[in-house]
């Protein structure tokens, strides 16, 4: 059985992913089975310098605040700030604690030295302000974007003043009240002062929509950009504190949804770059549908790779990462007859895999079933819509930094 599980693998190197692929994707999407483990971000920041140094790619994008992410944009492009400023300010979901994490954006900054700026690699967070607990004020993105059209169109065009922000806006504390993630009656989403804002976000989109010429003449390609990141994440956030504030039974699809489709949007902006590598965890990467079980809640939605897919087509690429053991998590030795298991007879600590070989050659194999809630196993039903399988052996205890029980 292992030869045959041999004949299908690779190295998991540039090369061997790209020539996996029928077109050359400008997303490569690489996920994660489990967040936290620093082996599996040795694998990507491996293969991210690979890309860069043979197949000209200049862009990473990974699960993280959009809006903080440009800290480390900032940094790796120009030094503007200290390491440790952006580990501890530049990610969200406590990812600045991670040493490959630290590692990767330390070699960014040291290959962009002295190059010129079409040359340097760039950095993107592509998910919203968002955290387990809740959402973050709309008051960043919308007052950015503001001034950005403010500075550059005429004051008769602009749908109302910084002041009248800022009084809609009021204290931030009371749109990041966490209480507000379980219970609707304390999200501020669907107040009057609320829907204003929604209103005005979508005026001042719809301001650089219609003055596109203009803006781009009167900015840096960097200005546009950011002013375009500005009006996703105002006019996303607002939508996602009004869904917040719904008591209805589709409250929770709806903010999975609307994070997925923040997220899409991001990525999409990251294309228009040129090729990049996408880090995220398989289920915002993935094709299929995405579901899960709150309580007796049954919830179905589109991930972000989904939507990005169908956008993109052969130029969406997806590579899902399975691990074979995180014994300090409780995660033995898979059962032999799942993927998991399937590939854990092979003798290499990392290959990558040929998922349409592999299902050919050795049938359909059973679904895993991990002990514990924070690995997911890779689901057999859905390798059809898997460019490729990398697999990573076993992960170490003293290299988890994620704060999960």
């Amino acid at each position: 059985m292992t030869v045959g599980i041999t004949d299908t693998s690779h190295p998991v190197d540039a090369a061997a992913v790209l020539g996996l692929l029928s077109a050359r994707p400008r997303l490569l999407a690489l996920g994660e089975p489990t967040h936290g483990e620093d082996v599996l971000l040795d694998v990507r920041n491996d293969l991210f310098r690979q890309l860069v140094e043979q197949e000209g790619y200049r862009t990473i994008a990974m699960e993280s605040d959009c809006l903080a992410g440009l800290l480390v944009d900032d940094h790796v492009a120009t030094g503007a700030g200290t390491l440790d400023e952006v580990m501890a300010s530049g990610f969200s979901h406590g990812f600045g604690a991670s040493a490959a994490n630290r590692e990767l954006v330390r070699w960014m900054r040291a290959y962009n030295e002295g190059k010129p700026a079409s040359e340097r690699l760039r950095f993107a967070g592509f998910d919203g302000p968002l955290e387990i607990t809740g959402a973050a004020s709309p008051r960043r993105a919308i007052t950015a974007l503001h001034a950005y059209v403010s500075a550059r169109v005429d004051a008769d065009l602009l749908p109302c003043t910084a002041q009248t922000l800022d009084d809609l806006l009021g204290e931030d504390d009371r749109w990041s009240e966490p209480a507000a993630m379980t219970d609707p009656s304390r999200s501020v989403g669907r107040t009057p002062e609320a829907d204003r804002l929604r209103l005005l976000a979508d005026d001042l989109v719809a301001l650089l929509d219609a003055r596109t010429p203009q803006l781009i003449a009167a900015s840096t390609v960097e200005e546009w950009d950011r002013a375009r990141l500005y009006g996703r994440t105002a006019v996303g956030l607002l939508r996602y504190h009004r869904w917040m504030a719904d008591t209805s039974p589709g409250r929770l699809p709806r903010l999975l949804g609307q994070r997925a489709s923040m997220m899409a949007a991001n990525l999409l902006a990251v294309a228009e770059r040129g090729p990049a590598l996408v880090y995220a965890h398989n289920a915002h990467l993935q094709r299929n549908v995405s579901t899960m079980r709150m309580g007796d809640l049954p919830l179905q939605w589109w991930s972000a790779g989904a939507i990005v897919s169908a956008h993109l087509g052969e130029r969406y690429a997806f590579l899902a990462t399975a691990l074979g053991t995180i014994r300090h998590r409780g995660v033995d030795a898979p059962p032999p007859d799942t993927v998991e298991g399937l590939l854990y007879a092979l003798p290499e600590d990392r290959r990558l895999v040929d998922p349409h070989r592999l299902a050919a050659a050795h049938g359909r194999a059973t679904a895993r079933v991990s002990p514990w809630f924070g690995y997911a196993p890779l689901d057999p039903a859905h390798l059809t819509c898997v460019d490729a399988i990398v697999f990573v052996k076993d992960a170490p205890a003293g290299r988890s930094w994620w704060p999960v029980p």
